[in-house]
């Protein structure tokens, strides 16, 4: 079974993750390889074979589907040196 990813924003604006299980497995794998070296992946349309690929068909109509992105680790050491309001 092939991944399958879809991120969107609800009718409300909430951000939602649909997965299969392959898609699940994926995503986790990506998270747990992110480091100090490796400190983020992106996600985008299937057809273009990024890191993680998402879907573009909203399981639901009024769905806004966000087919780019990026996900970054962030450590509280980096963050304190240059975004330290987030810390507060």
């Amino acid at each position: 079974m092939k991944p399958r990813i879809t991120i969107n924003s609800d009718r409300d604006g909430q951000l939602e993750i649909w997965l299969n299980e392959a898609g699940r497995d994926l995503l986790v794998r990506e998270l747990q390889r992110l480091n100090e070296r490796s400190d983020h992946f992106h996600f985008g349309p299937e057809e273009l074979d990024g890191e993680v690929p998402v879907q573009s068909r909203a399981y639901r109509d009024g769905d806004q589907i966000i087919e780019w992105g990026k996900v970054m680790l962030r450590f509280d050491d980096w963050d304190a040196r240059h975004f330290p309001h987030v810390l507060k």
